[in-house]
């Protein structure tokens, strides 16, 4: 993924957190694309990648519109993506982790720390943690050997808000974001570090703890009086 694209998909992200689109609303590349002040392209790209995340929906007559969606669902998907990640460490600290692999994850983690270990973070330093964190998840799982796991995880990510880093544009609108950023990359060194290690039952452990953070960020959108009069334009707030 482009520098550009990474930057039109999270500035889309954070406007539909925002509740900038209301439910049902058409989702058009060339407003989008001027408004935001990009090519239609990226635009294009980043549209078909929201689509895939459960975000938007094709509309009549083509394009896309804005999906409406619960907050229960949002917190159930979080929830069963931690419960697969977690197996999926598990098996892959259990099978052996080849070399390429575990290096790609090392490089993965050393991109992460510099993105996070700044004092203040960027938008180019939540790109760059985006595409860590999507290509570590994805390493993950792809990894696994359980191709019934990844076709169901797959599936998954299809649903509002669980894919990995679907919610990390919410930080900029949590208290502590950036203390909350760095928690989950040190939960990426312990993952990497038990399967590095073959701990199994420590790894899927993890996993399972990893999406909390996600879980952190919805909940302190529905705390947030404000937000929520905006998120409640498109998220039917029930359960």
């Amino acid at each position: 993924m482009s520098s550009q694209q990474a930057r039109v998909l999270m500035q889309l992200r954070e406007m539909i957190l925002r509740g900038d689109f209301a439910a049902g609303e058409r989702m058009a590349e060339i407003p989008l694309a001027e408004r935001l002040g990009s090519s239609r392209t990226p635009v294009r790209l980043a549209l078909s990648s929201l689509e895939h995340e459960g975000l938007i929906e094709p509309a009549s007559g083509g394009g896309y519109q804005m999906r409406q969606f619960t907050a229960t669902e949002i917190s159930d998907a979080i929830k069963l993506r931690g419960v697969l990640e977690g197996y999926a460490a598990r098996l892959l600290a259990e099978s052996g982790v080849s070399k390429p692999v575990l290096r790609s994850m090392h490089q993965c983690l050393e991109a992460g720390d510099q993105a996070v270990g700044k004092e203040t973070m960027s938008l180019e330093d939540y790109e760059a943690y985006v595409e860590m964190n999507d290509r570590l998840h994805d390493l993950i799982v792809k990894n696994c050997g359980n191709s019934a796991l990844i076709h169901v995880m797959e599936t998954l990510n299809a649903q509002p808000f669980a894919a990995p880093s679907a919610m990390l544009p919410m930080q900029a609108s949590v208290k502590g974001s950036h203390e909350l950023m760095r928690h989950a990359q040190r939960t990426h060194h312990s993952m990497v570090e038990a399967i590095e290690q073959g701990q199994g039952v420590r790894a899927q452990a993890l996993g399972e703890e990893h999406v909390q953070v996600a879980r952190m960020n919805l909940e302190s959108a529905m705390e947030d009086p404000e937000l929520m009069t905006h998120l409640s334009s498109r998220i039917r707030l029930v359960g």
